[in-house]
This record gives C-alpha cells, sequence and structure tokens, in this order.
C-alpha cells in the first residue's frame, strides 16, 4: 500500500502543461477519440520518443568529435579471434 502510494505520488509530482496551436490540438483530439486514449498517452509517446531522438543524436555527435580507437575489419577480426569468410 505504501509503495502503490509512493508511485503515485510521484507520477503526480510530474505533470506538465503544454500551449499547443488549434490545429495540433484538434489533431491531438481527433486521434484520442478514435483510439479511446486520452491525450494524455499520446502527448507522453511524442515526449519520450523525442527526447531518445534527442539522446541518441547527442551520442552520435559526441562520437563524432571524439571517435576514440578504430581499426579495420581484418584488425577487428583478429582481436575477437573470428575467421572472416572469403
Amino acid at each position: 500500500m505504501v509503495l502503490a502510494l509512493l508511485s503515485y505520488m510521484s507520477y503526480i509530482a510530474c505533470m506538465l502543461s503544454i500551449r499547443l496551436g488549434k490545429g495540433m490540438e484538434d489533431r491531438l483530439e481527433r486521434v484520442a477519440r478514435r483510439t479511446g486514449r486520452p491525450k494524455s498517452y499520446y502527448a507522453r509517446q511524442a515526449i519520450e520518443e523525442k527526447i531518445e531522438e534527442m539522446e541518441d543524436l547527442a551520442v552520435a555527435i559526441e562520437r563524432l568529435e571524439n571517435p576514440g580507437r578504430t581499426m579495420t575489419l581484418d584488425e577487428l577480426a583478429k582481436e575477437l579471434d573470428v575467421e572472416l569468410g572469403s
């Protein structure tokens, strides 16, 4: 019971209010009505996907700026002790 209450309280603490243009609000409303899901479900999904995309982009940029060690395929095969097919 206490764990469920704490989980609920942490969920409540993360509420967010956003302003949408009329067109976006209408689109969101139509999708929610068609699927029977709340608008907040789709807003949360969109935010999660965008954050993941931005995190992936940050990692890619970091690796481009600081590539670290590189090796040829033959060097990698030798390090992993595998034979490459001919």
